[in-house]
């Protein structure tokens, strides 16, 4: 998998994080928050090998690179 960088929320901490990435595979990866509280997490039911992150609201423009 390859990936481009699309964005990195402004203001962000550590390290320019929250990310997204498009891949070449028609995917995101998105670097983001950990989602660390249990009721949540089983609210969701993650199935192994899968987590969950948070990303503002502000990066989802991003998922629409221009020209799409």
């Amino acid at each position: 998998m390859k990936i481009t960088l699309v964005a990195v929320a402004p203001d962000s901490q550590p390290q320019g994080s929250p990310t997204l990435y498009m891949t070449d595979r028609g995917s995101w990866v998105v670097q983001g928050w950990a989602v660390t509280d249990p009721d949540v997490l089983a609210e969701m039911n993650i199935p192994d090998g899968e987590i969950a992150c948070e990303i503002p609201d502000r990066l989802v423009p991003f998922f629409f690179p221009k020209g799409d």
